[in-house]
């Protein structure tokens, strides 16, 4: 019974540190244990009913009934003004630290929960549970916060949650994500946005009088072109990717609309800034040429994820201290982990210390990355969901770790402030998953 379980040692069980960090570590292992039957079936679910963002009814129904039903847990329904966010806050009652815990919910179109966030939310929601369940049995102050955050797969439903104050009063926030490739609590994901472009020129015949018409195409190909030799002088970590949405009408008209889509990414927010102005004037460029009318829309994206040394520090030391560590092993200490994708988890992490966990999971048969068939296949396996407790156990020790460890709370705002006040951090001796 997870409700006044009796902690039993089993043969083999060794944990590696006897510090404050890994104090608890041993209750929290057999609590997630007691946790695991209850949140499998809750786990195939949600994989089995994946539902798009801003639209998983079944999840949110599901998760937050699976909530209430824990007793000591305060459980708002369609939190922060979207049907399908959710919080559930427990607190001590005595005061301190505040530890959040991140969770996902959305799929993929046609591919399903093919990007793991079934797991996603099982991580943090075990983490959550169990971060509350070591406070109360211990009498350590602090309050947790399990947030069920809409849309992440470019619905940004965290920044939503970040606008409506759902973070306003939290001191840390942690998250985790499956993949097949590496372990790491110091991931670092690429900052991106999205740029809507239209040219509106003149119509007019292509064979009688071409010289009577504006472009509008052309303008679009001359941005296009341009942003082609820019790419020459870009740096390597920056991606620009083009569409051409509407091309025109009949070939045999002067083209009066043509509008595209290009997408940003880059190592960093400065660093982005700095690309799409390069970008922008090309757009300006295929206007000027052709004397076509041109309207630029900015659609803000994701923030890169900063993560945090000190909350990385104790994951690590809990992840170690664990029984049967799985490989692929941890990057050296203070080595960050790149990954050429994007989260608004990264947003979270401009507005306070954040922790993005990455985790292996054993592969499909095609050793699929995320976002692919083989992937949601993979997501959904008994392996995948023990390695995410796994993850849950090492989470929760970090959680506990906050709340439990005089001065680590300081220490994990202070190395935040210094990441804040760098215009863009160096990226040297980065591990680098593309």
């Amino acid at each position: 019974m997870e409700d006044g379980f009796v902690l039993v040692p089993r043969p083999g069980d060794e944990y590696q540190s006897s510090d404050m960090a890994s104090e608890y570590l041993l209750d929290i292992d057999r609590f997630i244990q007691c946790l695991e039957p209850s949140l499998w079936p809750l786990n195939n679910f949600i994989h089995d009913n994946p539902e798009l963002g801003y639209r998983e009814y079944k999840a949110h129904d599901a998760l937050t009934n699976f909530m209430q039903s824990r007793g000591d847990w305060h459980v708002t329904r369609s939190a922060y003004g979207m049907e399908t966010a959710w919080v559930a806050v427990y607190n001590t009652g005595r005061l301190g630290p505040v530890v959040s815990f991140n969770l996902e919910m959305d799929a993929l179109p046609n591919l399903g929960h093919a990007c793991g966030h079934n797991l996603i939310a099982m991580s943090s929601l075990a983490a959550g549970l169990t971060t509350a369940e070591i406070l109360r049995r211990h009498h350590l102050p602090g309050k947790v916060f399990i947030i069920g955050t809409p849309a992440e797969e470019g619905g940004g439903g965290k920044i939503k949650c970040l606008e409506a104050g759902a973070y306003d009063n939290v001191d840390v926030s942690l998250i985790s994500h499956p993949g097949i490739l590496n372990n790491s609590p110091m991931v670092r994901t690429t900052a991106f946005t999205r740029l809507h472009v239209a040219y509106h020129g003149r119509a007019a015949h292509a064979a009688n009088s071409p010289w009577l018409g504006v472009n509008a195409l052309d303008a679009l190909v001359v941005a296009y072109n341009a942003i082609s030799v820019l790419r020459q002088q870009t740096k390597p970590d920056d991606v620009i990717g083009l569409q051409i949405t509407n091309g025109g009408n009949k070939p045999n008209v002067i083209h009066k609309y043509a509008a595209g889509v290009a997408v940003l990414r880059a190592v960093s927010g400065s660093r982005l800034k700095e690309l799409q102005r390069k970008v922008e004037a090309c757009f300006r460029a295929g206007a000027e040429a052709t004397g076509a009318a041109v309207e630029i829309e900015v659609v803000p994206g994701y923030m890169d994820h900063v993560p945090n040394r000190v909350l990385a520090a104790s994951y690590r030391r809990h992840w170690q201290a664990l029984p049967d560590v799985p490989g692929p092993p941890l990057p050296p200490p203070g080595q960050f982990t790149w990954v050429k994708a994007s989260t608004d988890q990264g947003n979270v992490s401009y507005a306070l210390p954040s922790m993005n966990v990455s985790f292996a999971i054993p592969p499909g048969a095609e050793a699929g990355q995320p976002h692919s068939p083989d992937f949601e296949k993979a997501s959904g396996t008994r392996d995948a969901f023990s390695r995410a407790m796994r993850v849950a156990k090492a989470m929760a020790g970090t959680g506990v770790d906050i709340c439990a460890t005089p001065g680590l709370l300081e220490e994990v705002q202070e190395q935040w402030r210094r990441d804040m006040s760098k215009q863009e951090i160096s990226i040297h001796g980065i591990e680098k998953l593309v």
